[in-house]
């Protein structure tokens, strides 16, 4: 059993972690824990995990916590949390807590001899993982961080003092010199450095650095350094015997003595963001290099140009401390567009060159040069850096058998088999977000020159979106042509078909095509035909349906391909089921179609994917809404089709997912003239688009559909546009535009004669003239739509049209007619199992209860209302319920109830973009 809070917080029972829970829970156990054997109030776990800030109903809160850590953690001896006068206290051995842990060593060290404290020293050490309790985030907590960050730096100046005394001085300069940088007012810190640097032989260095820190602390803080400081440096400059070097007494075996390499190439100049990425690496040395770990393998992945190299070497040079008996550096050349990979025995020969094997006694056998390297890098500390690495088998030979060495790998290829046989710490470069991309073109090309064009810059952002490597070779470019606008870089990637252009820099090194094509020609047949297929999906990601219909193949025969461009980062499955691929990969993808597939294919594969789109959408669509009159579609594409969701949580799920790609499907259609296509994909979005509250979506679809549907010459099709184009107005407040599309639909319908279509556009001038406040007219058209419904005789619109009278009858003050009019809506809903219409109704009646008085009655209609809304995800009508459940509330004094609710409306009418709904809700309520 391991408590583990110097990094993120873990249990590990059996080395295995416990699921520990949502962020305030795991925070209840960090406050237990610190405290450990020491009882803990109420009012103080309350403060130390919420702060000033408690939850309404706080100790209800903190106890529910409180018995779900007890049921994660009863199975586990010697471990309870316990109900103690007032408070709770966990019970369990300090030593089992890795701060107590700390804690404890430290103190035993600053009483033990040097040796004995060397030990304990590095064992304390030797449990920090990362920044403590770094995955939480309260004040107390923060606050306790940094007291655990000063600890921490105490016990390694306690640590330095040791290895002084010891005569470990020269290689002690390098760390000293860096964390001195980081600490440039720490006393103690500077006079080890000043100390290390006079013993080394370099007493100029030591008096230069001791100017230093004068002078900061004089910048800084106004004062001289202290005593201490100034002694040592009297010292030093009397050359006083008290500073001679003791003997050096190496404190752990160092391996066989000879040169101490130094192949790390220089640090990128322009490095920005990666900080997850950086602290990834950090925490896997951490956790795997305690005595008798194994050795760390961390495998950097990602694409051509997204800057793998750059992290490793800045991660190197920020802990180059930790590997003082040297790094070695190979490049690999794996995906090198110029040359060959490097060979294994290649690469260890210059391992063994430069750990000082002389060539002409070096053995000619590969077995044997490995078996020579692994000996000389055993029991010391090194790093090895294995960059661009092709595969496992070309990385396996180099790998050291010693865990004191580190190995850090970057590859474009996942390196699965690394990652089953040496348990490597994968870590995934995805591109740099926004303003990490905008600080990139900042170092290269300064303000000024970004402030001049500001929308060029966006262009240029949103082109390169995020690769590194892309924005690095446009910056040179124009840091090479100063008087050259960015404008006309931007000009240059305008058309998409050939925007790579824009990348040849002429060094195949930094072409991105080139750099591509590396991974390109590494796959296999079938993989670069799905690769190719793929750079022609529409939208930002594609399923796995979707590919079995783009590709004709079924899903268990594209599943290999997949997998064999993922494992070569040329897509990545961002969620189950659903990949994506870079911009820039996707243009490339693209063109490999273009020149490998003839156009009949790429052709035929697009008919298929939207077919599938239109298909699947549609069978969704009658799961959400099965009592809409439906459409009729034509026969699919031959190919691959998965078949309809299975229900209606399915298919709301698919129209999630898909959503995106559903939009940019009707576009592609809309770009091939497929007509029939577009306006059934927006038929087929409608009720997911109104339910969702997306009516800015559902106006853009079918003024696509509408113009579709005109080149069709489809009148019914026209008709279905203008009328569900006026609904979509009347909600987005375009009032005018909304009767001109209504009128247009009621004209079409009488030509004809669809009494059924005539009745749904009754309804919608109804809401249209309700919206202007005119009920007279709404009740009139409301009133045309029932009669039609009743001579088609049917029930499930009879109903509609009986709800909207009696919400508009109420509305006019007529709550006698309009509670008749809703109840029998009521009833026709409940028979013919229409929820929709169900939860509807139960507004209006909530409604006519609250303006006749009858508040307790109003509260349940509007709450039977939300949970079949919130059940069908008709997010929409919900905001409108949330706002009239206020409306009750604030009517029977309950003034924080109604607070919530138009607080919950109030967010739904924002991301909805119902602007003023969203302003009338605040005017109730500034507070809200």
């Amino acid at each position: 059993m391991e408590f583990r809070l110097l990094g993120d917080l873990e249990v590990r029972v059996d080395g295995r972690c416990v699921e520990l829970g949502h962020h305030r829970q795991r925070c209840v156990l960090a406050v237990l824990l610190v405290e450990a054997g020491r009882r803990v109030s109420i009012d103080q776990l309350l403060d130390r995990v919420w702060g000033h800030h408690p939850p309404r109903h706080g100790r209800d809160t903190l106890y529910s916590y409180l018995s779900r850590l007890r049921r994660m953690l009863e199975a586990v001896d010697g471990v309870r949390i316990a109900r103690q006068s007032g408070g709770y206290v966990i019970s369990v051995d300090p030593v089992t807590v890795d701060m107590h842990r700390f804690q404890r060593w430290v103190g035993a060290a600053r009483t033990a001899d040097d040796p004995h404290a060397r030990h304990l020293l590095e064992q304390a050490l030797a449990l920090w993982r990362g920044d403590a309790l770094a995955n939480l985030d309260t004040p107390w907590l923060n606050t306790l961080r940094e007291g655990l960050v000063q600890q921490r730096h105490a016990a390694e100046l306690d640590l330095t003092d040791v290895h002084l005394r010891s005569g470990r001085h020269a290689e002690l300069v390098p760390a000293l010199t860096i964390r001195a940088a980081r600490h440039p007012l720490d006393e103690r810190l500077a006079g080890q450095l000043m100390l290390a640097l006079y013993r080394s032989g370099q007493p100029a260095e030591a008096l230069q650095h001791y100017q230093r820190i004068r002078l900061h602390l004089v910048e800084e803080l106004g004062a001289d350094p202290g005593p201490s400081l100034q002694d040592l440096h009297r010292r030093i400059l009397t050359a006083d015997p008290m500073t001679t070097p003791p003997a050096s007494t190496p404190a752990t075996p160092s391996g066989p003595p000879g040169i101490v390499p130094r192949q790390l190439p220089a640090p990128p100049a322009r490095f920005t963001g990666r900080r997850a990425e950086l602290g990834q690496l950090s925490r896997a040395l951490d956790e795997s290099g305690r005595p008798g770990g194994t050795v760390v393998i961390s495998s950097i992945g990602g694409i051509g140009g997204i800057g793998k190299t750059w992290l490793a070497l800045r991660w190197a040079h920020e802990n180059i401390d930790r590997f003082p008996d040297g790094q070695l550096f190979a490049n690999l050349r794996g995906f090198d567009p110029i040359e060959q990979p490097t060979s294994p025995a290649t690469a260890v020969r210059g391992f063994l060159e430069a750990l000082g094997v002389d060539p002409q006694g070096m053995p000619t056998d590969l077995d044997a040069q490995v078996g020579l390297y692994r000996s000389l890098v055993a029991g010391r500390r090194m790093l090895i850096v294995l960059d661009n690495v092709r595969d496992a088998d070309q990385a396996a030979p180099l790998l050291p058998g010693s865990p004191t060495c580190t190995v850090v790998v970057t590859s474009r290829h996942q390196l699965a088999g690394m990652t089953a046989v040496n348990g490597t710490r994968p870590v995934a470069l995805d591109a740099l977000d926004d303003a990490e991309a905008h600080e990139l073109l900042l170092h290269q090309l300064g303000a000024d020159r970004l402030a001049a064009e500001p929308e060029a810059v966006a262009y240029l952002l949103a082109c390169c979106a995020g690769l590194p490597l892309a924005l690095a070779v446009l910056a040179a470019r124009a840091v090479l042509s100063p008087q050259l606008p960015l404008a006309e870089l931007a000009v240059e990637l305008r058309d998409t078909t050939d925007r790579l252009d824009a990348w040849d820099s002429g060094d195949l090194r930094t072409n991105l095509r080139a750099v591509f094509t590396t991974s390109y020609l590494g796959l296999s047949t079938r993989a670069s035909e799905v690769f190719g297929l793929l750079g022609l999906a529409p939208g930002p990601d594609v399923g796995l349906g979707a590919i079995a219909a783009l590709t004709g193949l079924p899903p268990a025969r594209v599943r290999g391909p997949l997998r064999e461009l993922e494992g070569m980062s040329l897509i990545h499955q961002h969620s189950p089921g659903r990949w994506r691929m870079h911009d820039l990969v996707r243009l490339y993808a693209a063109e490999q179609a273009r020149e490998d597939q003839p156009e009949t294919a790429r052709q035929a594969a697009l008919r298929r994917l939207v077919d599938f789109h239109l298909h699947t959408a549609y069978a969704a669509e009658r799961l959400l809404a099965p009592h809409r009159t439906p459409i009729t579609l034509g026969d699919p594409a031959p190919g691959w089709w998965q078949g309809p969701p299975a229900d209606h949580t399915a298919a709301w799920t698919w129209f999630a997912d898909e959503h995106a790609c559903l939009l940019a499907t009707q576009h592609l259609a809309a770009k091939h003239n497929w007509h029939e296509a577009v306006w059934q994909l927006a038929w087929s979005l409608d009720t997911f688009h109104f339910r969702r509250g997306a009516i800015q979506d559902q106006f853009d679809d079918w003024l696509v559909g509408l113009e579709a549907a005109r080149h069709l010459d489809d009148p019914e099709a026209q008709m279905l546009a203008h009328r569900v184009l006026g609904h979509a107005c009347a909600r987005l407040g375009r009032h005018g535009l909304a009767m001109d599309h209504f009128q247009q639909a009621l004209t079409l319908a009488q030509r004809t004669g669809d009494l059924a279509a005539q009745a749904q556009i009754h309804q919608g001038l109804a809401m249209s003239w309700a919206q202007r406040e005119d009920l007279r007219q709404a009740l009139e058209h409301t009133t045309q739509a029932l009669h039609r419904y009743r001579a088609l005789d049917d029930p499930v619109r009879t109903a509609d049209a009986l709800n909207d009278m009696g919400w508009y009858a109420s509305r006019l003050g007529l709550h006698t007619e309009g509670l008749a009019h809703c109840e029998a809506a009521l009833a026709l809903f409940r028979r013919h199992r229409h929820r929709d219409g169900e939860a509807n109704t139960l507004d209006s009646l909530g409604y006519i209860a609250h303006h006749t008085g009858q508040y307790d009655q109003a509260l349940s209609y509007y709450n039977e209302a939300l949970r079949l809304l919130q059940e069908i995800g008709n997010a929409f009508d919900e905001a409108n319920t949330l706002e009239h459940l206020g409306d009750v509330h604030a009517t029977i004094g309950d003034q924080q109830q109604a607070r919530s609710a138009w607080r919950q409306a109030l967010r739904l009418y924002q991301t909805q973009n119902r602007a003023e709904d969203a302003d009338r809700v605040q005017r109730r309520s500034p507070a809200v």
